[in-house]
C-alpha cells in the first residue's frame, strides 16, 4: 500500500493535519483520579509497570485546576507555535474514575479554555458504562473526543501478572461500545512485558488489528523505579529489548496492523533519574528515524502481511467482540 504522507505506516501527525486546518498539539492534565487497582476496588499497588511520574510533565500538578494547567501549558509550546490549538489530554491514572456529574465538570472545565479543540481521555476498559459513553457521544457532535484504552496486553496471563485486573475481552467490548457511538477509540500496548516473547507480539498484532480501534500507541517496556516490576527486575533482571531488536520486532508487528489503524507512537521515555532499563539513550524523534529507514531499507511497511479479511475489524469483530463474556467490565 502507498501511504499519502512521508511514512510507510498510517502516521498519527498527518492524520491530525487531515482533520485540522492548523497545527494542534495535546496537552496532558492531571484530572485528579486514581484508580480501581490503587484504591482497593479490584486490587492494591497499581498495574506492575506504572510510574505516573515517568510520563506527567512538570505542570501537570493536581493542586492546580484543570484551566491553570493548561494555560501553563499553552505558555510552554505558544512560545514557538503561537497559532497553536491543543487536545486536553486527560492522561493520569484512571480518567474515568469518577461520578458522571464530575466528569462532566473535568471535561467541560477543559473545553472551556481558549484554544482547546477536543480532549483525549486515557482510562481503562473496565471503567466505561453505557451512560459515560452516551453523554461522551453527544460531546463529540460538538468537539473532538477521544478516549484511549490501556489494554497493554492481549494475553489474560499477562495481564493477570502485570495486575491489571481485567481480561483482553473487557478490552475488546469497551472498545466495540466505544467506537460503535462514532467516539473516536484509540488504544495503548506494551512490547516486551515479561513472559511474552518475539513469537507471541507477533499473535497479539492481529487480536489488536481486529479490533474497531480508530488508533494504536506502542511502546517498548521501560522498567522504572517506585514499581513492582522495577523491584522484580532489579532482584531478578529478564530479558528486555535492545533498540535493534526492537526495531525489527516492531517492524514485523505492524505489518499484521491492518492499513486503516492510525499509529501514533513506538516508544517512550522516561526521565533517567527514574528510568532502571533499558537505557537506550534515543529520543522519540530519534528512534522515529532510525525505525523509518529500516522499514524503508527492508521494504517493509503497515499491512504488508493483511491479506482479504485478515487484520480487519468491522460488524464481524465487533459481533464477536460483544458476545466475549466478561467479568470485569460494566458491560
Amino acid at each position: 500500500m502507498a501511504y499519502s504522507c512521508d511514512f510507510p505506516y498510517n502516521d498519527f501527525g498527518h492524520w491530525l493535519k487531515s482533520r485540522f486546518p492548523f497545527k494542534v498539539q495535546k496537552l496532558t492534565i492531571n484530572g485528579s483520579f486514581t484508580c480501581p487497582n490503587r484504591d482497593g476496588s479490584i486490587g492494591r499497588g497499581g498495574c506492575a509497570f506504572c510510574n505516573n511520574k515517568t510520563f506527567t510533565p512538570a505542570y501537570c500538578q493536581p493542586t492546580d485546576s484543570i484551566t491553570q494547567q493548561l494555560q501553563e501549558g499553552k505558555r510552554f509550546f505558544s512560545r514557538k507555535y503561537p497559532d497553536m490549538k491543543y487536545i486536553a489530554y486527560f492522561q493520569a491514572y484512571t480518567n474515568t474514575y469518577a461520578k458522571l456529574d464530575t466528569l462532566k465538570r473535568r471535561y467541560e472545565e477543559a473545553l472551556q479554555v481558549d484554544d482547546v479543540v477536543g480532549i483525549a481521555i486515557g482510562t481503562r476498559p473496565d471503567c466505561v458504562d453505557g451512560p459515560l459513553l452516551d453523554y461522551l457521544e453527544s460531546l463529540a457532535r460538538h468537539t473532538m473526543v477521544m478516549v484511549e484504552y490501556g489494554i497493554e496486553s492481549a494475553n489474560d496471563e499477562t495481564l493477570r501478572r502485570i495486575n491489571r485486573g481485567h481480561d483482553f475481552a473487557c478490552s475488546q467490548r469497551a472498545i466495540n461500545e466505544t467506537a460503535r457511538r462514532g467516539i473516536i477509540t484509540g488504544g495503548h500496548v506494551i512490547i516486551g512485558l515479561p513472559g511474552e516473547d518475539r513469537k507471541e507480539s507477533i499473535r497479539q498484532a492481529s487480536l489488536i488489528s481486529a479490533t474497531r480501534l480508530d488508533i494504536l500507541k506502542i511502546h517498548q517496556l521501560q522498567v522504572t523505579k517506585d514499581t513492582q516490576l522495577g523491584e522484580t527486575y532489579i532482584q531478578e533482571p529478564f530479558p528486555l529489548y535492545t533498540v535493534d531488536e526492537y526495531i525489527g520486532l516492531l517492524a514485523e508487528y505492524i505489518g499484521h496492523l491492518r492499513p486503516t489503524l492510525v499509529l501514533e507512537r513506538f516508544t517512550s521515555q522516561s526521565p533517567k533519574d527514574l528510568l532502571i532499563a533499558p537505557h537506550w539513550g534515543l529520543k522519540n524523534h530519534e528512534f522515529t528515524n532510525l525505525f523509518v529507514n529500516y522499514l524503508r531499507k527492508h521494504g517493509m511497511y503497515q499491512g504488508m502481511y493483511c491479506h482479504d479479511n485478515d487484520c480487519i475489524g468491522g460488524d464481524k469483530v465487533a459481533n464477536h467482540a460483544t458476545s466475549l463474556k466478561c467479568g470485569t467490565c460494566a458491560f
